[in-house]
C-alpha cells in the first residue's frame, strides 16, 4: 500500500484535511464481514484528518473518513470496540505508507550539486560524492605556462548553467590559493543557480590580530578576499568551514559571503562512543581558548583544563580544574602545528594520574613533519605517546603522511560536508 507524497507543510490547509487514495491487494487487508475493508476492493478514497505534520516525516492521523459513503469507517455490525479496532488499524496503515513515501520524496527532492575540485582535494571530493547520490563530480584542468603561473580550464562550462555549484578548496600555500582564487571567483559567474565554497580549514585564523604596531592580521585579509566573490544568480556565495580559530573572525566577511561554520566535532564524539573504555573518558582543554570554543559541545564529559603560566622566562603548562587520575584523557583543541603545546599538557596529565592520554584537533597542520614527534602507546606509557591521535582529512597533505601510522586515525568530514551542500 502507498500513499501519494505529501504536499510541503507550508501548503497544508488550515483544516489539515488531506484526500488519500489507497490501492491495496486483497491479502494486505482483513477480509472478515465485519472488516472495515472489503476483501475484493481495489481501491477506497478516504479523507484523513492530520493531527501533527512533522518535517515531511511523521503523520499523526485523528480520523479516517470514508468519502465514497461519506461515513466513518466502521464494522457493518456497528459493534464499538471492533469499529475502533479497524479505525486503529486503517490509521496505522495509513501512518507508515505516509511516512515511507514521505521519507523516499525527501531523498528524491535533494538539492543536486555539481561538484569541483582542486588536486589536493580529490581523495575527499570522491568520499562526498559517494555519500550523496544527489552530488556529481566535475573536474577541471590545472595546468602552468611556462612561466609557472596558472593555465586553468573548465570543461563544458556551458553544461553547469543553472545548477547549484559547489568548490572543494585546500589553501594549504600562497602558490595555491593563488591558483584556486580565479576558478573560485569565475564559477558563479557561469550563470549558476547558486555558488558554495567549502574551505574545511581557513589557513590564516591564527593571525587574527595585530600586537604590536606594524603586525599584518592575514586572516582579515583573506576573510576580505573572499568576501569579494561575485554573487551567483542565486545571491551571495555560501562558505562552509570547520573550526575556525577565533570565534570572533565570522564578523571578518562582508555581505557578499555567507559563512557557515561547522564543527568536526560530532566525529570525535562518535569515535569515543566505540572505545572499550567510552565510560572512563575525561575531555582535556590545553588552554582557556579551547576550552570556550568546544565545551559546550563536550559538556557531558568530565573536564579538565589546562593553562600555561610564566615561571620566570619559562611558560609551564598546569592543570587548571579536573582530575585526570585513572582517566582516559582526550585533549581536545581545533588545531595543531608543531605540538609543543599538547606535548607539554600531555606530560602534565600523565603526572597527575591519567591512564591513558589520546588526542584530537580538527585540523592536523603538521608543517615539517612535525608529527613525527608523537609516539603510539600500545599501553602503559602515556607521559611519553599517545593512545589514539584523532584528526580530520581537513588539511589532506597531512593525511597522505599520517595515514595507517598509529596513533593517528582520520575521521573524515565527507558525511558533513555532504549534509551543508544541502542547506
Amino acid at each position: 500500500m502507498a500513499a501519494p507524497p505529501p504536499p510541503p507543510s507550508s501548503s497544508l490547509p488550515s483544516t489539515k484535511s488531506l484526500k488519500l487514495r489507497l490501492f491495496h491487494s486483497p491479502l494486505s487487508l482483513p477480509s472478515n464481514n465485519n472488516s472495515a475493508f472489503c476483501s475484493n476492493s481495489r481501491h477506497l478514497t478516504l479523507r484523513c484528518e492530520i493531527k501533527s505534520f512533522d518535517s515531511h516525516r511523521n503523520w499523526t492521523i485523528e480520523r479516517v473518513s470514508d468519502m465514497s459513503n461519506k461515513d466513518s469507517i466502521h464494522n457493518t455490525n456497528n459493534n464499538n470496540n471492533s469499529s475502533s479496532s479497524s479505525s486503529s488499524s486503517s490509521s496505522s496503515l495509513l501512518s507508515a505508507s505516509a511516512a515511507s513515501s514521505a521519507s523516499g520524496l525527501q531523498t528524491k527532492n535533494a538539492k543536486k550539486v555539481v561538484l569541483f575540485y582542486c588536486p589536493e582535494t580529490k581523495a575527499l571530493a570522491d568520499k562526498i560524492a559517494a555519500d550523496s547520490d544527489a552530488i556529481e563530480l566535475r573536474s577541471i584542468s590545472w595546468g602552468k605556462f611556462p612561466d609557472g603561473f596558472p593555465n586553468i580550464f573548465i570543461p563544458n562550462a556551458q553544461g553547469i548553467r543553472g545548477q547549484h555549484v559547489a568548490f572543494l578548496a585546500s589553501f594549504s600555500s600562497p602558490a595555491v590559493i593563488f591558483e584556486q582564487i580565479p576558478v573560485i571567483y569565475a564559477l558563479p559567474k557561469l550563470f549558476v543557480a547558486s555558488f558554495t565554497l567549502v574551505l574545511p580549514f581557513f589557513p590564516t585564523g591564527t593571525s587574527e590580530r595585530m600586537e604590536d604596531e606594524g603586525d599584518i592580521a592575514t586572516a582579515f585579509t583573506l576573510a576580505r578576499l573572499l568576501s569579494n566573490i561575485p554573487i551567483s544568480r542565486g545571491g551571495p556565495t555560501s562558505l562552509v568551514t570547520f573550526d575556525i580559530h577565533a570565534l570572533q573572525e565570522r564578523f571578518y566577511f562582508g555581505d557578499n559571503i555567507l559563512p557557515c561554520f561547522e564543527s568536526g566535532i560530532p566525529l570525535l564524539k562518535r569515535r569515543l562512543q566505540d572505545l572499550p573504555d567510552s565510560n572512563n573518558i575525561s575531555i582535556a582543554f590545553p588552554d582557556d581558548g579551547a576550552w570556550k570554543r568546544f565545551h559546550k559541545q563536550l559538556q557531558h564529559f568530565p573536564t579538565v583544563v589546562c593553562a600555561k603560566v610564566r615561571e620566570g622566562d619559562q611558560r609551564i603548562v598546569r592543570i587548571k580544574e579536573g582530575d585526570p587520575k585513572g582517566r582516559h584523557i582526550v585533549i581536545v583543541d581545533d588545531l595543531v602545528q608543531s605540538g609543543g603545546t599538547l606535548i607539554e599538557c600531555q606530560k602534565v596529565l600523565a603526572a597527575h594520574g591519567a591512564a591513558k592520554i589520546s588526542a584530537y584537533v580538527t585540523h592536523g597542520i603538521f608543517p615539517n613533519k612535525s608529527w613525527e614527534r608523537f609516539g603510539h602507546d600500545d599501553g602503559g606509557h602515556p607521559e611519553t605517546a599517545f593512545t589514539y591521535f584523532w584528526i580530520t582529512d581537513s588539511c589532506p597533505l597531512t593525511v597522505k603522511e599520517v595515514l595507517n601510522r598509529p596513533p593517528f586515525e582520520v575521521l573524515s568530514l565527507a558525511s558533513s560536508i555532504s549534509a551543508s551542500l544541502q542547506i
